[in-house]
């Protein structure tokens, strides 16, 4: 970057907003309703009851608390039920178990801590401090972002990454010996890649990424930067599918083809969550059959 060549990054944290609570916004897409916190930093602000909890403050619980539930979540924001938290990459596949959904911060699989860190300490400053920072896929095709002293940032997930690898775990990725039992598969992906590893990474791998807690970010992490070098590459597509909501407020996975499973009759609901939605004419939604979009070789 202080070279003035072009960055492509990939982040395992959300890049969206639930359809079902963008449906109400004003503004006119996932970036821009980005933008607006700029004046609204309470919007990041944990609640610690239901009661607390409001469209401009939708992040919960901030601790645990006997009897909560998702639901109960949802229905204090409005929404209709718990699947309403949830966007469309974040919902189940055929390939692999569903993702938390963004605004839940309790747990060992939440994704709402991570969302807020860098919405508003990373991604925040970059929109409203210069035009460098473009985001995936609103923004367009991910190789098409790629330009001299931009950033392309996209959003990865290191359960998707494994299948687009063909990386199969045996086990659980928090265990130290279940991740150094694929550091074969690690390696050939980064072969077939043309990535070469330096002596600590060949290293890292070999001991699983440490027994410290801190192992598993590490091996996440080596996930995202396959799996953004694998859509570079074009063994998997740089686009998302062509569902208006999807490209314009949820966002997506890079390099996802497989669609959730509930796809047609959780599209189909919230199509008649669109007549009270304000900001003018809402995204088109295109019903799928549950299969893969935008097929590629290696799906």
């Amino acid at each position: 970057m202080a070279a003035g060549g072009a960055v492509a990054l990939g982040v395992d944290l959300p890049l969206g907003l639930p359809r079902a609570y963008a449906a109400s916004l004003p503004e006119r897409g996932f970036p821009h309703f980005l933008a607006s916190l700029a004046t609204r930093p309470a919007f990041f602000q944990v609640c610690a009851t239901l009661a607390e909890l409001t469209p401009d403050r939708p992040f919960y619980p901030a601790r645990g608390i006997r009897g909560m539930t998702r639901a109960a979540h949802a229905l204090a924001l409005g929404l209709g039920g718990s699947a309403d938290l949830s966007r469309a990459c974040d919902r189940a596949t055929a390939q692999r178990p569903a993702g938390a959904p963004l605004f839940w911060t309790l747990g060992a699989n939440q994704s709402g801590k991570a969302a807020i860190a860098a919405w508003q300490h990373m991604i925040l400053p970059a929109l409203t401090g210069g035009d460098v920072l473009r985001l995936w896929p609103f923004d367009g095709p991910y190789r098409s972002l790629l330009a001299p002293g931009k950033v392309a940032l996209a959003e990865t997930y290191p359960a998707e990454a494994m299948r687009h690898l063909g990386i199969v775990l045996k086990g659980s990725k928090r265990r130290q010996a279940d991740r150094a039992a694929v550091a074969a598969g690690l390696s050939t992906a980064m072969a077939g890649l043309r990535a070469a590893p330096d002596t600590d990474c060949r290293a890292a791998m070999a001991d699983g990424y440490g027994a410290d807690p801190a192992g598993e970010d590490r091996f996440d992490c080596t996930l995202g930067v396959l799996c953004v070098l694998n859509v570079l590459a074009g063994n998997r597509p740089d686009t998302a599918p062509e569902d208006g909501w999807i490209r314009q407020w949820e966002g997506w996975v890079l390099g996802q083809t497989a669609m959730p499973l509930d796809w047609p009759l959780w599209a189909e609901r919230s199509l008649q969550k669109e007549t009270g939605a304000s900001g003018g004419t809402r995204p088109k939604v295109v019903l799928g059959n549950g299969q893969d979009v935008n097929p590629s070789p290696a799906n």
